[in-house]
């Protein structure tokens, strides 16, 4: 194994990582443009869920299945994983051009399902390609590295939600022309960094025993449904504890990303869309630069925290890390000076550079790797259940129990995070990846 997966130079590492920026610009619009979007088409507050379940139920829907697909895929000149990325790209690139055109909710909810159908058939990929690609002294750096370009694709997205208001002044049809600006750039990052992680990296190509498995497998949709399922029943016990860590986490963090904009217009301005329109898109435009902030802080911590996992164990850096995101998720509602919000979103930056990267190191070592698609699909199903049960469940929540309030949304998004922090002790990895 050692042989056929040497280790590879630093920049190799980064160009075989490039086309994550292109898909986590395009989630960082998600994040912060697409729920403004439906609040300037007339969304009222307990409706935002469940416009949002695109995402996760995409993700729970294709993940796994490219997973399994690419799992069986072999070609001499595309290779195995590089197709994936290719299909997801162009298709999250049609969706980022056509999205400003929405005239409606129901225009912009079906974009989006077919934009999160794009990014789910390139994320998936990327995350076995690591894997594929580099050995296990290698992975940290690997996996962190997505972590860093997720930090850095996420901090593009939020700040043009800052800078483009003030350089594209006025509305083109329904919605303000900045938007436009925003997803068009999208458009173009989203296939140009996967064409260049594609043109910069070659995929190991398989053995002859392992090219007669390929070939072996069958790739139908039945087959690659079958091998989930099969893979969830033999899925390694460390898995089923990241999941449970996953539930409070993946929860919390939808419950941050649909009500950050409407907590910092009420703390800040004390505005809402429909009281005062024109404050409200200011408070989006901070709240594109707040959270671009916490995405550099992620893209600059996120390579440290490959290091710490190695020295201290991937299990506490991410304990702790999910410590600092709760603390600051619990201050940032009642913070009414709109420049002391990016202190308390710096935990919540630190926190994000882990979560993207340090628990695949958990598990890796205990997926098989002629199957890690489908696994790392399987823990893509652990990131999106918890997101559709909060899709289905938070908006009934949210009315009754936390008043419509979206401050109230993000101090319960912190109280999550603190349970998941308590459920990632309880994690017991491989002996051999203590340290890694």
């Amino acid at each position: 194994m050692s042989l056929r997966k040497p280790s590879l130079s630093f920049s190799q590492i980064v160009n075989m990582n490039v086309g994550f920026f292109g898909i986590q610009y395009s989630f960082g619009l998600q994040q912060s443009a697409v729920n403004p979007i439906y609040d300037f088409l007339g969304a009222s507050p307990d409706e935002i869920p469940l416009l949002n379940l695109a995402g996760p139920v995409t993700g729970l829907l294709i993940q796994p299945f490219i997973g399994a697909m690419s799992d069986s895929t072999w070609h001499p000149h595309w290779g195995r994983r590089k197709p994936y990325f290719f299909i997801g790209a162009l298709l999250c690139s049609i969706c980022l051009l056509l999205y400003p055109f929405s005239s409606s909710l129901w225009m912009a909810a079906s974009l989006l399902w077919i934009l999160d159908a794009g990014n789910n058939t390139a994320m998936e990929p990327y995350r076995a390609f690591v894997a594929d690609k580099l050995n296990d002294d290698q992975q940290p750096t690997g996996f962190q590295m997505q972590s860093f370009f997720t930090g850095f694709g996420q901090t593009l997205a939020n700040l043009s939600l800052f800078i483009f208001p003030m350089i594209f002044i006025g509305k083109t049809g329904s919605l303000p022309t900045w938007v436009y600006a925003s997803f068009f750039l999208g458009a173009v990052c989203s296939i140009g960094s996967i064409w260049w992680s594609m043109h910069t990296t070659t995929e190991i190509e398989p053995t002859s025993e392992e090219l007669a498995e390929i070939r072996s497998r069958k790739t139908s949709v039945l087959e690659s449904i079958f091998e989930i399922f099969h893979a969830i029943g033999e899925m390694p016990k460390v898995m089923w504890q990241l999941a449970l860590v996953y539930l409070f986490q993946w929860y919390a963090l939808f419950c941050y990303w649909q009500n950050s904009s409407k907590s910092i217009a009420l703390s800040v301005w004390n505005a809402t869309p429909k009281s005062n329109p024109k404050l409200y898109e200011e408070a989006v435009s901070w709240t594109g630069l707040v959270n671009g902030w916490y995405n550099i802080v992620t893209f600059l911590s996120a390579l440290a925290l490959a290091g710490f996992a190695k020295k201290y164990g991937a299990k506490y850096v991410h304990m702790i890390c999910l410590i600092l995101a709760a603390a600051g998720f619990l201050a940032f509602p009642h913070i009414e000076n709109k420049n002391l919000l990016f202190f308390a979103i710096s935990g919540f930056g630190i926190g994000w550079a882990s979560m993207m990267g340090i628990p695949y190191l958990l598990v890796v070592s205990d997926i098989p790797k002629e199957r890690y698609g489908v696994y790392m699909g399987i823990i893509n199903m652990m990131i999106v259940i918890p997101m559709i049960l909060q899709n289905i469940t938070f908006g009934y929540i949210l009315k009754h129990f936390l008043d419509n309030d979206p401050r109230n949304a993000i101090t319960f998004a912190g109280a999550l995070l603190a349970i998941a922090a308590l459920a990632t002790a309880f994690i017991q990895p491989s002996p051999s990846k203590q340290s890694a």
